[in-house]
């Protein structure tokens, strides 16, 4: 069985689900990947669906979920990707390990279409860059347990 890893943010609409279609694409053979919220807003963004679409990862079967949901599940690591996710974060069984990386949440993106657009690719860049750097050490770690 695979360790669980939860991505937490408050509305689970944008940075949790963009982080978890990013770390399942590069380290989904390691780890189980979830995303919730403490207030989820009930839908997943059409931006954040559509700038990982840019770079080859689907979220549209994606659904926005409370974090209680998985309060009966053995969570390895929670990473919260806001501060107000990590204050409201509750201990979840199993839980080894806690992460906060905070990213700016693009929902709240003002000016043109392509201005909105363009701070949503930011932040998919930025959170892709903490994510794939996180899966890098996942799989390192495994080669170096592996030769020990």
């Amino acid at each position: 069985m695979k360790p669980n890893v939860l991505i937490l943010c408050t509305g689970n609409s944008c940075r949790s689900h963009m982080a978890e279609g990013i770390l399942r694409a590069a380290a989904g053979d390691l780890i189980e990947v979830h995303s919730a919220g403490s207030k989820p807003a009930g839908y997943v963004h059409p931006k954040a669906v559509q700038v990982l679409k840019e770079i080859g990862i689907d979220l549209s079967a994606h659904t926005s979920k409370h974090m209680n949901t998985f309060l009966d599940r053995p969570i390895t690591t929670v990473i919260t990707v806001c501060g107000n996710a990590d204050q409201a974060c509750p201990v979840y069984p199993g839980q080894v390990n806690r992460h906060h990386w905070g990213f700016d949440d693009p929902a709240h993106a003002t000016g043109t279409e392509e201005e909105i657009l363009a701070q949503f690719r930011r932040v998919r860049d930025e959170i892709k860059l903490v994510f794939e750097a996180y899966a890098a050490g996942l799989r390192e770690g495994r080669r170096t347990a592996a030769k020990g």
